[in-house]
């Protein structure tokens, strides 16, 4: 691919660790180009990541550029009755604008997915009007302790307003955020975005468009594994959003999605545009909240 791509996802690729002491590709970066390739868009990545990570083979059919220079960053995932505990015992440098080829300013869609803060203001600002610019929310409100513990930030002690002036649709999880502090954060951030999507798991997602919020239900699935959801969600949204402008149809299109990553292992799981398809015919319902 050369030129400017439909769909571009800014943030690190991610060595997921197993409890046997290997590792597979992972991140939103991973997930999400991979679900926009899978359905059919021209897609590029911009990352860092070490040698020890094998760009081609994961991201096939996918343009990259690679920050080197740095190790690649590594997430240790720990769910226990459906709630997840993270570690961070390494990650790569964070990205940069001059990174950035000029034609991919221009890109029809872009996800900001970051890991942990690897993604400044700038890069939020590069892109113009032209371009349709999600951003995961969990890569911001996360930081890893002297023990590599992931430990989330307050709402209030992110700074979003750089970041969100840019954006125009935010996605984060009931996982990023407590819950005594969700009805607040959600209803600031709502107002400096045009979309919010707020995922619950299994309990579906609560999506705030221009003042309006309206529940989608989840599309029932049997996990096999949980990660990456929110990422396929994310991209799901964003390329279904871009085609046909309908938040409602948008969401339930990533809803879909996210339930049919979850029935795979790793990056094996991402669907492909027929497989989408044929869940949507499981209409999970759409309530206004």
């Amino acid at each position: 691919m050369s030129g400017t791509p439909e769909f571009l996802v800014v943030g690190h690729v991610v060595q997921d660790l197993l409890p046997d002491g290997r590792w597979r590709p992972g991140g939103a970066a991973a997930y999400a180009a991979l679900l926009a390739r899978n359905i059919g868009l021209r897609t590029a990545v911009l990352t860092a990541c070490g040698d020890d990570f094998p760009l081609e083979e994961t991201l096939g059919g996918i343009e990259v550029r690679r920050l080197t220079g740095g190790p690649s960053t590594q997430m240790r995932n720990v769910y226990d009755d459906g709630h997840r505990t993270q570690w961070l015992p390494r990650r790569a440098p964070p990205l940069t604008t001059a990174a950035l080829p000029d034609a991919w300013l221009d890109a029809r869609i872009v996800l900001l997915g970051p890991v942990a803060g690897e993604i400044g203001p700038d890069i939020a600002a590069a892109f113009g009007s032209r371009s349709l610019v999600g951003a995961g929310a969990q890569g911001w409100l996360r930081d890893a302790g002297p023990d590599a513990r992931v430990h989330p930030i307050h709402p209030r002690d992110w700074d979003s307003a750089p970041i969100l002036d840019h954006v125009d649709a935010l996605f984060l999880s009931d996982e990023d955020i407590p819950a005594e502090d969700a009805a607040g954060a959600l209803a600031a951030w709502a107002g400096q975005v045009e979309v919010l999507a707020f995922t619950r798991g299994v309990g579906g997602a609560d999506i705030g468009h221009r003042d309006e919020w309206r529940h989608i239900g989840a599309f029932p699935a049997r996990p096999v594994d949980l990660t990456g959801a929110g990422d396929v969600f994310a991209a799901a949204f964003l390329a279904c959003y871009a085609e046909a402008g309908d938040p409602w149809e948008a969401a339930r299109f990533a809803s879909a999605a996210a339930s049919l990553v979850i029935e795979g292992i790793g990056i094996e799981g991402v669907p492909t545009r027929n497989a989408v398809e044929e869940r949507l015919a499981v209409n999970p319902g759409i309530a206004a909240i």
